[in-house]
């Protein structure tokens, strides 16, 4: 069972990350902690390697190796939290991930984003979780694998979402 702090005022960014790589090592191999690249929001991101066949459990999934990208940023202004909660396929150029942040105003706070590569595909307004970061990172772990299933392929090229597929959760 896992308990979830109910005050997120006083969060700590390096705290919070180390509790997402504490969980994640749970299910998941090499699972390590990195500073955010200066490109990127936020001060650290947690990366998780993930065998998709068991992940998805899938045999027939057509890649054996991905990763998780999990990242927060605090303090942001907001009366919320930004966070990047990605699942990336480096052979396939293939990202999909929910993105809380102000990039996709006319989207709402939250949105489902698909990249071909470094560039965006798709873009689906997502739910948006008023919920302490810890228990984010727990519903979209469960919403991943249909995140993941909904991407749209042509040419072996990931083109969209399919948006009967219930997955802005």
């Amino acid at each position: 069972m896992i308990v979830f702090l109910a005050n997120r005022a006083n969060l700590q960014s390096k705290r919070l990350h180390d509790h997402i790589q504490n969980r994640l090592s749970g299910a998941f191999e090499s699972v390590r902690q990195r500073r955010a690249e200066p490109r990127e929001a936020g001060p650290y991101r947690v990366v998780a390697e993930v065998d998709p066949r068991q992940f998805l459990d899938d045999d027939e999934y057509s890649i054996t190796a991905a990763r998780i990208e999990i990242g927060f940023q605090l303090q942001t202004g907001e009366p919320h939290e930004c966070y990047w909660f990605n699942w990336i396929e480096p052979d396939r150029s293939l990202l999909v991930g929910w993105h809380q942040d102000d990039t996709h105003d006319d989207l709402g706070p939250v949105h489902l984003q698909v990249n071909d590569g470094a560039t965006p595909v798709a873009h689906e307004p997502a739910e948006f979780i008023d919920s302490h970061p810890l228990d984010v990172v727990e519903r979209r772990l469960t919403s991943l694998p249909d995140a993941v299933r909904a991407v749209e392929w042509g040419q072996g090229r990931p083109v969209g979402l399919d948006t009967a597929a219930s997955v802005s959760e």
